[in-house]
């Protein structure tokens, strides 16, 4: 549960009675539930009015409030509680005030049986007096229209007055026998009344009586709890009596259950009981708003004693309901309280709630942002309270969200959680410098310039250099890799970088080996362009940023006496950037600054030879000795690649350091195969790798020069056979063989031969069948092609006579040969064949075919 509102004052409690004072203070709440509604007294001139006299009933129009006392007086007030009209009804209690939606037109109803309806803004006015207290007077919802005037009264009868002919107001029963009526709501064409036996709804189009709800607790004495009616909408009607709430839907019967009954029923869809006797209830969208009467036992006297009042909010359920709220409310006087004495109403649009007591008036409203925030702020929620007003800044009229996020600030600094404090920071202080300043003093203040360190802005804004100086010095004083840290990741126009690097020097004097400040002053003298500085650094320290370092800032000039500094930190790099970089350090530079360490000259070197074979030519030589001393496997690429190097150096290199495989490349690539050849015999005794020289030199003359060689050896023997019967004919190395020589595998050999002479055979044959199907192919293709028709028209020529080949006169007769050349002749421009065959020739192609002159030569004939 929790406690009632800000506003709620507490009374206080004396020896000769209860003498309430207002006061603004309220009870803590102490739960982390948060209130669904905030109270606050309805004062000004209710104060007044309730120091003399006590409240008895009020009700609620939306632009004005109509309060009626126990001393006979019914005055009109604003929202705030102030006085606009005063009423003199009667000198005995109101117990009732009625208005009519327009709020143009007032019932009133005393204890005396004096009945009031008159204009508020009008001379219209109705006055009746009764033998027995009127408890109850209710106008038509649209009094104000002329065919709507009328109003009911409840007293033993309910009796409805309507005005007539003549103005003549005519009263009719419409309810009696069964008990005083205490309560009548009018909504629409239906009116609820309850008297002692029950609810009943009138309907008043029919003037038909549509439902009976009894009450379920008899033992409770009607005019000590009574009832309680509100309409939610047109047709809910919702119930409290005693502790039970009923929630009663009005719906219309269907027209073939009707017979004699009414047109409208009435089914109860929410029933369930209270801890508590109800005094008021009202609707709070699909929830409930109920005020309850608690008796409670004394712990001093253990006495049953009135307690505070409740205003609880349910969320009803079929059977039961579910609390979603409960506050006690510490009205005036609720010592001497009795259940009839609380009255709720409400304001329809504008979930107002207002508590009547006789000597209270308590408003009661939901609670908005700017509550809601103020209750996250009272209970240190400050990141959800922040996150409300981000989320509601349009809306929030009570709270800022900086005001709101410093607070949050300076909560986490008091937790003692700094970091996250700084981190809010960020988010918080935004773009304000002055605020961030501040801050960052604070922070200095409690030491924990540290914290903050990693949020300060960088850009947009951009603090004093004062702020950044500060926080540096603070690093370098106790965390050289924070400082290192921070000198990276800040633009060097934050600070002033000269005074930052004199501290730098300052502290490497007491530690000038100190690898961490050496790479941060490197990096500050980068910022500043001292960029030789910086280098030195970088090449002392082996920096993996030296290279960067170089290319960025154009520093070729710089590094020309440094290149084996360079070659001796990152070889592979070094020599990218040179080589990158030719036109600025040149390649006769490099090698002469690698003169005295060869093998940083060859890595260099053989780098350049991969990129272009021609571009170092004059470098070849050197490489052959290089190659030789260093990298032995390139160094036969590098003779089958490069065409600038002298052989015969490399071949006297090769024969002094008894390379074979590259001796034997040369011998063959100056023309001395059979040295090479007899190299690969004698000193590798590879006979594989020598029947591969052989077949690359395709030189029948070294072939007969490595069976002689092997003729006497069965291993090479064996590989002979095996390999050359592609290239030499098997048979001359058979004849050779001496008998009864051992050769290791002969047999497989032989067969081996024997399949490659069937495959090549095999081979020849499918060929021969391929050639022929494709030759057939070909000429059934030019006999379909010779046999087409070839258009002659009058833009062709005789090729001899070089005139149309047509006549102009397509009378006369004419003879033409077409060849399948497509060259047109006039037959007698053809010269007369001298050989036996009928076949004629185009004589244009046979000259091309025969020759060239061999066709003049004919034609002369």
């Amino acid at each position: 549960m929790t406690a009632a509102g800000r506003a709620m004052a507490e009374a206080a409690e004396k020896e000769s009675g209860y003498n309430e004072e207002s006061t603004d203070e309220s009870e803590e709440d102490e739960s982390e539930e948060e209130p669904k509604l905030k109270y606050e007294r309805l004062s000004n001139g209710v104060t007044e009015i309730l120091q003399k006299d006590a409240a008895s009933c009020m009700t609620v129009h939306e632009k004005f409030l109509a309060l009626g006392t126990h001393y006979g007086k019914v005055y009109l007030l604003d929202v705030q509680g102030n006085i606009t009209q005063k009423f003199d009804v009667s000198p005995v209690k109101i117990n009732q005030i009625s208005l009519d939606e327009s709020g143009e037109h007032m019932g009133v109803c005393s204890e005396d049986g004096k009945v009031q309806v008159f204009g508020l803004y009008s001379a219209e006015e109705f006055h009746e007096m009764f033998d027995c207290p009127i408890k109850i007077v209710a106008v038509h919802p649209h009094f104000v229209r002329s065919h709507f005037k009328q109003f009911v009264t409840g007293g033993k009868k309910l009796l409805l007055y309507e005005r007539g002919w003549m103005n003549r107001w005519k009263p009719s029963v419409l309810h009696e026998g069964e008990g005083n009526i205490r309560n009548i709501k009018w909504r629409g064409h239906l009116i609820a009344w309850a008297n002692n036996m029950g609810v009943k709804i009138l309907d008043m189009i029919s003037k038909q009586r549509i439902t009976n709800v009894p009450r379920d607790d008899i033992s409770l004495r009607p005019d000590m709890y009574p009832c309680s009616l509100c309409w939610k909408d047109n047709l809910t009607l919702i119930i409290g009596w005693g502790n039970s709430v009923k929630i009663c839907s009005v719906k219309e019967r269907h027209a073939s259950e009707m017979r004699d009954l009414p047109n409208r029923y009435v089914e109860i869809v929410f029933q369930f009981d209270t801890e508590f006797y109800i005094s008021g209830l009202a609707p709070l969208c699909d929830q409930l708003v109920i005020l309850s009467y608690v008796k409670e036992i004394s712990e001093k006297t253990e006495v049953e004693c009135c307690a505070r009042p409740r205003l609880d909010i349910v969320q009803p359920l079929p059977e039961s309901c579910e609390e979603i709220s409960s506050d006690a409310l510490t009205v005036r006087g609720f010592q001497e309280n009795e259940c009839r004495d609380y009255h709720l109403e409400y304001s329809e649009g504008e979930s107002l709630f207002y508590i009547i007591s006789p000597r209270d008036v308590v408003v009661a409203k939901e609670r908005d942002q700017d509550d809601h925030i103020d209750w996250l702020l009272e209970k240190k929620k400050y990141e959800e309270a922040l996150m409300a007003a981000e989320i509601s800044q349009k809306t929030i009229k009570k709270h800022k969200i900086l005001d709101i996020g410093l607070a949050y600030i300076n909560h986490l600094v008091e937790k003692g959680e700094y970091d996250l404090a700084a981190r809010k920071c960020q988010k918080i202080l935004g773009k304000n410098t002055e605020l961030w300043e501040f801050e960052v003093y604070k922070f200095k203040e409690i030491g924990q310039l540290k914290a903050i360190s990693r949020y300060l802005p960088r850009r947009d804004p951009v603090l004093k250099p004062l702020i950044y100086e500060m926080v540096l010095h603070e690093f370098l004083e106790s965390d050289y890799e924070g400082f290192a840290t921070l000198i990276k990741e800040w633009p060097g126009d934050l600070y002033n970088n000269t005074i930052i690097v004199q501290a730098v020097v300052d502290h490497l004097k007491k530690d000038p080996q100190n690898r961490t400040l050496l790479r941060t002053l490197a990096e500050l003298y980068t910022y500043d362009q001292r960029y030789g500085r910086a280098l030195e650094i970088y090449l002392t320290l082996r920096h993996k940023d030296v290279f960067q370092l170089i290319h960025k800032h154009n520093l070729f000039s710089s590094i020309r006496d440094k290149i084996v500094l360079l070659m001796d930190f990152d070889s592979e790099k070094a020599v990218d950037m040179l080589l990158d970089n030719e036109d600025k350090i040149s390649i006769d530079r490099v090698v002469e600054e690698l003169e005295n360490r060869p093998e940083l000259q060859h890595v260099y070197l053989h780098k350049l030879f991969k990129r272009d074979h021609h571009k170092g030519q004059r470098y070849h030589e050197k490489q052959i000795s290089l190659y030789a001393e260093y990298d032995r496997p390139n160094l036969l690429p590098f003779l089958r690649d490069s065409t600038h190097c002298p052989l015969e150096k490399a071949l006297e290199i090769c024969q002094q350091r008894n390379f074979v495989e590259e001796t034997v490349y040369l011998l063959s690539r100056m023309g001395n195969s059979r040295s090479a050849l007899k190299m690969i015999m004698e000193e590798l005794q590879d006979v594989d790798k020598a029947i591969e020289f052989a077949k690359e030199q395709d030189d029948g003359e070294l072939w007969e020069d490595l069976i002689l060689y092997s003729i006497d050896k069965p291993p090479f023997i064996t590989g002979l056979l095996n390999n050359i019967g592609t290239h030499v004919d098997p048979i001359l190395l058979i004849h050779r063989i001496k008998e009864g020589m051992e050769i290791p595998n002969l047999r497989d050999s032989l067969v081996k031969i024997l399949q490659d002479y069937n495959l090549q055979i095999l081979l020849r044959e499918g060929c021969k069948k391929i050639l022929v199907a494709d030759s057939l192919s070909l000429l059934k293709k030019m006999h379909r092609t010779q046999m087409k028709g070839v258009l002659v028209d009058e833009e062709n020529i005789c090729e001899s006579c070089l005139s149309p080949i047509l006549p102009s006169d397509a009378s006369k007769s004419f003879n033409v040969v077409v060849f399948h050349c497509r060259h047109m002749f006039h037959k007698e421009c053809l010269p007369v064949s001298n050989t036996a065959s009928s076949v004629q020739f185009c004589n244009i192609c046979s000259a091309k075919h025969r020759g060239p002159g061999s066709a003049i030569l004919e034609m002369k004939k």
